[in-house]
């Protein structure tokens, strides 16, 4: 997007010495004044309250801009640009002189309730860092009440809630491309699919992506963006966790289960090289017993068979 933004190129004065010229004003003003006490002239009088009036327009063209402050300067309504130099300077006194920052802030996001891909209620939140990038934009592109306002801060603190009510639509707008985890069922999750619990990094980086997208109107910069807070709306958690924990459990069952199998198959070819045979009844019978044994929530009790295999 085209900048409009340019360096300020008036006349700029370092301040000490304007300070200087400004004394010697005034106290050119307090002679005035007194040779017309002294010699009961009128003109010195008049000469003295027109070189008072030039004291005080003098004085409004006094500023100083701290390390990345900077002063968009307008003259009778034009943007005439952008002056970035730190310290004491006097340009101008009929420029008027708006301050803003270009130091980067925090914005912490409180967790809102969206809905994602396949249409659950979540909680999800973020924190960001943003600075000002184009000054002519931040001023003049985005309408803010305070925009009038001599403070810095009060204008900073009007980008602030554009930055939060943007941050707020461009966070809805990601989580509802995906899927909060990849255990629901639902036909519109594809396997391997990203979600917001395992996107990680790559989501952050979508998140900075329509940040950016949706604050280059205003001349703002994401710095960084991050989901700091994800989870169900309240509604759902408690049956969103059972379902994950019924999972889990499923999970590690097909993890008990396949090693079972593997070990009733390993004890089988043990036997085969012992040359230990047993008909298919017998077979059957001790790979029921292991699989029961192996599979079993609580440790298997012992019997002890003092008879046959068939009593």
């Amino acid at each position: 997007m085209e900048t409009k933004e340019r360096k300020f190129n008036g006349f700029v004065m370092n301040g000490f010495v304007a300070l200087v010229l400004f004394f010697a004003l005034l106290a050119a003003c307090a002679w005035m004044f007194y040779q017309g006490a002294t010699t009961d002239c009128g003109w010195w009088f008049g000469g003295g309250v027109a070189m008072m009036a030039v004291c005080f327009i003098f004085l409004c063209g006094f500023g100083m801009l701290e390390p990345n402050e900077i002063y968009v300067m307008v003259f009778f309504g034009r943007y005439v640009g952008t002056y970035s130099k730190n310290g004491f300077f006097w340009t101008n006194p009929f420029l008027s002189t708006k301050k803003l920052t270009l130091r980067a802030r925090n914005l912490d996001v409180e967790p809102i309730k969206v809905n994602d891909k396949v249409g659950n209620p979540i909680m999800i939140g973020l924190v960001m860092v943003w600075k000002l990038k184009d000054a002519y934009k931040a001023m003049f592109e985005v309408d803010a009440q305070s925009a009038e306002q001599t403070s810095a801060k009060a204008r900073m603190n009007e980008l602030q809630k554009f930055v939060r009510i943007q941050s707020d639509a461009a966070l809805r707008e990601v989580a509802g491309q995906y899927a909060y985890d990849d255990t629901c069922d639902s036909s519109q999750i594809e396997k391997n699919e990203l979600t917001l619990r395992s996107g990680g990094d790559e989501i952050n980086v979508q998140l900075e992506h329509k940040l950016n997208e949706r604050l280059a109107m205003a001349g703002i910069e994401v710095v960084e963006a991050r989901l700091n807070y994800l989870a169900y709306a309240p509604e759902i958690a408690a049956a969103m966790l059972r379902r994950q924990q019924a999972a889990a459990v499923v999970s590690a069952r097909e993890k008990i289960v396949e090693g079972a199998v593997s070990m009733v198959k390993l004890a089988l070819d043990k036997l085969a090289d012992e040359k230990i045979e047993l008909d298919d009844d017998k077979r059957a019978a001790m790979v029921s017993n292991l699989l029961v044994v192996l599979c079993s929530d609580e440790s298997a009790q012992p019997v002890v068979n003092t008879g046959t295999l068939n009593h």
